[in-house]
């Protein structure tokens, strides 16, 4: 990356604080851009949902993964919690969507319970493993709540074989109007697709592991038995390891890292893959240089920017995260490592520019917990709208959770140090619910930046784009307007 003019800055830059200048490109289509990362995590998108309860996981994990990113579970799960979510990201499928399943005679009030759980907002109703009928939302309006399902099913329109070539399931689908397909094998229940979803499946590449499986990270704290925990997330087959705490460049840190990377060693000898290592938070050069000599791959870039975090306001600590991606990301380069830019994005142009900064993936959290994936429960406010809670890993909420085995006076003594939020409000955008979405929006986006600076791949993205400095009326000037001023 270039600044305009080559005029270097003389302070920090936000994401707000910039803009890119289009340069003479030779790629026309933003079907040409390729944004396979670099960094050995297997992600054919360069983004990452961020170690954070309130947004990462089984749903999220398995449906991002299946159109090209990757999400880290937190590590305040219970251990056997996490062996289980990661069994069963591993054992969905990359193509056929996992349903919500039902049988025929529960309640009504049981399926509307788990209904908004999938972006298709349908269930297949099942008994003994094959696909017996669909319900739908609409199917449930003004029905009796303990009704059974078998009295709201419609037979399924749509049922496929294993296999089948996804236009022809979509032309099928196009066809009968019906708006999901049941895929089977030898009769039972394997998965559905639906007509976008196959659409999508034309577009994105699902970010696999080495035996075809969807891909999921998993973070460890620096407290306890690290090197125990990071095995056992070996071995339960996390695809990246995350070692997290909100100061990275610390003593502790550097202490711990060697032997998660140890363990790390050891299951590649054991298994012949090696699973990339990152470690974080950092915003500085001399940060990124001590982790990765302690044996960090990629690097977490960020302190502050997220929208749950008051870190900055309570502590005076952090740094615009634009420039802090732009010196970490050069110095990762000179050490063979990579970073990811987290938090702060708010908009496409923000993911866009911390790859334009020498991001090899940018971390979404609050973000991605407005949308049917995330773990939280809808709820509706006094005016219908639908949002779900989230919480940063510091707020009050997290460390009670981080904290439950401990005594209650030590409880209650680091809960006297909470930075977070508590809780936030991420309304889910009624005309893009879905995770997928969102992806949709992004990547969208950063397509089309890739085309305006002529770069076909992250790595052209990061030496081609060229970027300029602006004040809030050169923001403010770029800004939709959806009423006549």
């Amino acid at each position: 990356m270039e600044f305009l003019n080559g005029t270097e800055p003389v302070h920090d830059l936000t994401y707000n604080d910039v803009f890119m200048v289009p340069s003479r490109s030779s790629v026309s289509s933003r079907l040409d851009v390729d944004l396979r990362t670099q960094d050995g995590v297997g992600t054919t998108l360069p983004l990452v949902v961020a170690n954070m309860t309130a947004v990462a996981g089984r749903r999220m994990a398995e449906t991002v993964a299946r159109r090209g990113a990757a999400a880290v579970l937190p590590q305040d799960i219970p251990l056997a919690q996490v062996r289980q979510t990661i069994a069963q990201v591993k054992a969905s499928h990359p193509l056929y969507e996992t349903p919500i399943t039902i049988e025929p005679a529960a309640p009504v009030a049981q399926l509307l319970s788990v209904m908004s759980k999938r972006a298709h907002h349908a269930a297949v109703v099942v008994e003994e493993g094959a696909p017996v009928g669909i319900v739908t939302e609409a199917d449930c309006e003004e029905v009796d709540r303990f009704a059974s399902v078998r009295d709201v099913m419609q037979p399924p329109r749509v049922v496929l074989e294993e296999g089948v070539e996804p236009r022809t399931a979509f032309d099928q689908l196009e066809q009968t109007r019906a708006g999901m397909a049941s895929v089977v094998v030898d009769g039972r229940l394997a998965g559905v697709l639906t007509r976008t979803g196959i659409v999508r499946s034309g577009i994105y590449t699902p970010a696999l592991d080495a035996q075809g499986r969807l891909c999921v990270g998993a973070a460890v704290g620096i407290n306890g038995d690290v090197a125990a925990r990071a095995a056992e997330l070996l071995a339960a087959g996390a695809d990246v390891l995350v070692v997290d705490t909100a100061h990275g460049h610390q003593d502790k840190m550097v202490e711990v890292l060697p032997a998660v990377v140890a363990a790390r060693d050891a299951h590649q000898r054991e298994t012949g893959v090696r699973v990339p290592v990152a470690a974080g938070n950092v915003v500085s050069r001399a940060g990124v240089q001590d982790l990765v000599e302690a044996g960090a791959d990629i690097v977490k870039v960020g302190v502050g920017p997220g929208a749950m975090c008051t870190t900055r306001m309570m502590t005076g600590v952090g740094r615009p995260q634009f420039s802090a991606v732009l010196e970490c990301a050069e110095a990762a380069r000179g050490l063979g490592a990579h970073v990811w830019a987290d938090g702060g994005v708010k908009y496409p142009r923000d993911v866009a520019l911390a790859l334009a900064a020498g991001a090899a993936s940018v971390m979404v959290g609050s973000w991605f917990a407005g949308t049917l994936e995330s773990p939280g429960d809808l709820i509706k406010d006094a005016d219908g709208r639908q949002y779900k809670e989230s919480f940063g890993m510091a707020s009050a909420r997290a460390v009670r959770h981080r904290t439950r085995e401990l005594s209650a006076f030590d409880r209650a003594r680091s809960a006297l140090f909470e930075e977070g939020i508590s809780s936030g409000r991420m309304f889910v955008d009624p005309a893009r619910p879905g995770v997928e979405d969102l992806i949709d929006q992004i990547v969208s986006g950063v397509r089309s930046a890739f085309t305006y600076a002529g770069a076909r791949t992250i790595g052209e993205f990061h030496t081609g784009a060229v970027v300029g400095v602006q004040g809030s009326a050169g923001y403010e000037e770029g800004r939709p307007r959806h009423t006549s001023w």
